[in-house]
């Protein structure tokens, strides 16, 4: 097993690791979302007047839709196919008067899933300096060979991984760096759950150490949350019957100067 995964265990099974760990991911409190007051005026002038298509049309414009339905998405990059598929809309939206408007609301502000704000929140941990160094834009850090953390978007970091360091994924990076003349590049992730979305995310960070690159370049894997308990579960199985760099952003300093 690598040290760092197995200080990451430590952490997580011995010590304050949540109340740690929210420094790095500082989860706002369920904000619920808004819906502009025009748009809900027009929900229920058209909920109240029964006008299915309106209705239907200012409910896809919000970031949620009220009720589960596979054919919603449809609608949502096509939205001619309102006016081309009646009985469809008119089935839809049977479901939605019988939630009623208070329900409706309630669905339609619920808060974004916590993690959709992990990416943002970790980028925003690194960019204080915690790390030893600020961030800084590629043409700084292209001007010598210092300890260096790039700065960019996860797109723009995987760019510069294709261009300079022999990256091939077609997938962002949420970290690149070089430190004592090694290149470190990786991806991020919360892994709230096990199983599902959760289990994709753990993978895709994983696949990450298994990308070809060159020979200065070393592959990381931040990974916090459940997958460091211990048990016989294909996480904690897949991190510790190895040697690859997994660690948790609480280590990644550690990490990047003992390189």
């Amino acid at each position: 097993m690598n040290y760092f995964t197995q200080q990451s265990i430590e952490l997580a099974n011995q010590r304050n690791y949540l109340d740690l760990l929210f420094n790095v991911y500082p989860l706002s409190p369920d904000t619920i979302r808004e819906i502009p007051k025009d748009i809900w005026s027009s929900v229920e002038y058209n909920f109240n007047n029964r006008n299915n298509v309106e209705l239907f049309k200012n409910l896809l414009s919000l970031d949620l839709f009220p009720i589960k339905d596979g054919y919603v998405p449809f609608f949502r990059l096509d939205k001619d196919a309102v006016y081309r598929n009646p009985e469809t809309v008119n089935r839809i939206c049977g479901r939605i008067y019988e939630q009623g408007l208070d329900k409706i609301y309630e669905k339609c502000t619920q808060p974004k899933e916590t993690n959709r704000q992990m990416g943002s929140l970790f980028s925003r941990w690194v960019k204080s300096g915690v790390l030893g160094t600020m961030p800084v834009v590629e043409e700084v850090f292209i001007s010598s060979n210092n300890n260096a953390i790039l700065l960019g978007s996860d797109a723009a970091l995987a760019d510069f991984a294709r261009r300079k360091l022999g990256y091939t994924r077609d997938k962002g990076l949420d970290f690149l760096a070089r430190f004592n003349g090694k290149y470190i590049i990786g991806e991020a992730k919360f892994i709230s759950d096990e199983g599902g979305h959760q289990n994709d995310q753990f993978l895709d960070a994983m696949a990450t150490l298994q990308t070809p690159v060159n020979e200065d370049v070393i592959p990381i894997a931040i990974l916090d949350g459940v997958l460091y308990i211990e048990s016989k579960k294909k996480m904690f199985r897949a991190v510790t019957s190895k040697d690859v760099n997994v660690m948790s952003s609480l280590l990644l300093r550690d990490f990047l100067y003992s390189i």
